[in-house]
Formats: C-alpha cells, sequence, structure tokens
C-alpha cells in the first residue's frame, strides 16, 4: 500500500467521510510514507512544474458527487470538475515524459478519494434545497451511486488503478443536526441513511472489480471510528464532542464567523463548528485512518460471487 505517486483527494468541508479534512489527512499520509505533501492543482505551473509527477492534490472545498452539491459556494469545484483537471493533468504528464511512462505514472499512484458527506450536508439534508423535495432518501443514495459508478469508472479509463474510498461517518452526530433534536441527540435516521450509503459504495467497489481489469479499489470503513470518538471523547483526550467550541447560529450557517464566541480550550472539543471538526480531532482521526488502511494488508472488498 506505500505506494508514492498522485495523492487524489476531495476536501470535504462539511463533517467529511472520516470527518478528517482531506487535506489534513493527505499531509500525515505523505508525511508518514516519507513522500512531499501533494500541492493544490490550481497552484502549479500548468507547463513548466514537474510536481505533476510526484503528487497533486485536486481537492475542493464544498465539492460533492452531484455537480449541484454546494452551488452556494460559487467557486468550489464538483467531482467531475477534479476529474477534468486530473485529465488535464495527464495531458501535462505525456507532454513531460511521454504516454508510455504517463500511464504506468497514473496505474501505480494512489488515488485518496474522499466525497459524499457535502451531498447530504449541503444538498439532501437542506429543505430549501430541490433535492431533498425531489428524491426521497432511497431514490438519493441510487442517484449518488449511479454517479459515482461514473466517475470512478471515467478515472479508471484515465489510468487510475489503485483508489481509496472512505466511507461516511455519522453526519447525524454532528453538531449541525443534533440541533433538529429535541433532546439534542445524534439523528437515528440520518445515521441509518448513512449507513446504507456505506453499504452500497461497498457493493459497487465489488461490483467495479469485476467489470475493471486490474483495478484495486479499498473501502476505509471510517463509520464506527468516528462514532466512537464522538460517543467516548474522554478517550482521545477531549471533554465536549456534542457541540462546537465556536458558538455559531446554525440558522444562518453553522460557520464560524468573525465576531463568534469560541471556547476558552478549543483542544477539548471534538468540534470546532456546526460541521468541521477541531485541528486536534482531525488529526486524531487522520492517525486511525492511516493505521487502518497501512498496518498489514488492507482489505479490498471481495468480488460478488455469480
Amino acid at each position: 500500500m506505500a505506494m508514492p505517486g498522485l495523492a487524489f483527494a476531495t476536501l470535504i468541508l462539511a463533517a467529511a467521510t472520516s470527518m478528517a479534512s482531506a487535506a489534513l489527512v493527505t499531509f500525515i499520509f505523505a508525511e508518514k510514507l516519507g513522500i512531499s505533501s501533494p500541492p493544490p492543482y490550481l497552484s502549479l505551473s500548468q507547463n513548466n512544474d514537474d510536481a505533476v509527477l510526484k503528487g497533486v492534490n485536486f481537492a475542493s472545498g464544498g465539492a460533492g458527487i452531484l455537480n449541484d452539491t454546494g452551488l452556494y459556494f460559487i467557486q468550489r469545484l464538483s467531482f467531475d470538475d477534479q476529474i477534468d483537471n486530473f485529465e488535464k493533468a495527464k495531458e501535462t504528464m505525456k507532454k513531460k515524459i511521454g504516454e508510455v511512462a504517463a500511464n504506468r505514472l497514473c496505474n501505480e499512484a494512489l488515488f485518496f478519494i474522499g466525497i459524499g458527506s457535502n451531498d447530504y450536508v449541503n444538498n439532501f439534508l437542506q429543505p430549501f434545497l430541490a433535492d431533498s423535495q425531489q428524491y426521497t432518501a432511497d431514490e438519493f443514495r441510487e442517484l449518488l451511486i449511479s454517479t459515482l459508478y461514473k466517475q470512478l469508472s471515467r478515472l479508471y479509463l484515465l489510468g487510475a488503478r489503485k483508489m481509496v474510498l472512505h466511507g461516511l461517518g455519522p453526519l447525524g452526530c454532528i453538531p449541525s443536526q443534533r440541533v433538529k433534536s429535541k433532546t439534542g441527540e445524534c439523528l437515528k435516521r440520518v445515521n441509518q441513511w448513512i449507513l446504507e450509503f456505506n453499504s452500497s459504495v461497498q457493493k459497487l467497489i465489488a461490483s467495479l472489480h469485476q467489470r475493471l481489469p486490474n483495478a484495486q479499489l479499498i473501502f476505509a470503513d471510517t463509520y464506527p471510528a468516528v462514532l466512537d470518538l464522538i460517543d467516548n471523547p474522554r478517550k482521545y483526550g477531549f471533554k465536549v464532542s456534542n457541540t462546537s467550541c465556536c458558538n455559531v447560529d446554525t440558522n444562518i450557517g453553522g460557520l464560524c464567523l468573525p465576531n463568534s464566541k469560541l471556547c476558552s480550550n478549543r483542544s477539548e472539543y471534538v468540534f470546532w463548528d456546526a460541521f468541521h471538526p477541531s485541528d486536534k480531532a482531525n488529526a486524531v482521526l487522520a492517525e486511525e485512518l492511516f493505521s487502518s488502511l497501512f498496518s498489514g494488508a488492507p482489505s479490498i472488498a471481495p468480488t460478488p460471487s455469480n
């Protein structure tokens, strides 16, 4: 699994798939693997930067599987947009090292993909958006999976073979969802939807293994680790996991604003604002994810039997 090369990541601003920031995850992974942390794609000189051969981060805040997820973030790049950028990056590779070597580099690279949380938090779970009114939970999940199938298949055609997809965490337990409960507890219905989504992704991976030769797709199930952090914060050195350090108004977005009141000790809080984990929580979750993926042989989703 210690495979150098491209690090393909999607930055999730809502509680990410493992709740950990993909930017921090890729930084920690790179550090532990002894490679440079991949720079943002848009920071590179498109024609002259050799960094494109060593690893690139295609992340975008607010991105989702669906192109209409996070539209109100204006400058966010959807997953499809990010794949477009990867295709452009590969063309740059071909010009630098030739088509054969570029294909080999992409085949050997590790693609880290964390996507899907925004499709729920900033789309389906928002009552003022069309998707929440147009689809049932099952229909929305099917839409996400069918779209993700096309996206992963396209990545494969562009040369990706080794992909890590980490599942969604218990989004029903993030502060922006807890406030919808009269008792301040996790929303069980939302968490059930997330578990069903994760299960569908695992089935999708098994199906892709059967259809795509030499594909190595790994599902990193981070749901249990995230739930344990929330249920047992003191076990990890925290004190508060049911609300955020930053006193936010969930009626106007739930983000920490310049005039927001902060807690006195942010290291005691699992959540920074209504959506995002604190830096300390991010580091804990990134370490947990790394250990699950790189300690021993990771488990690859089984090929379905006929």
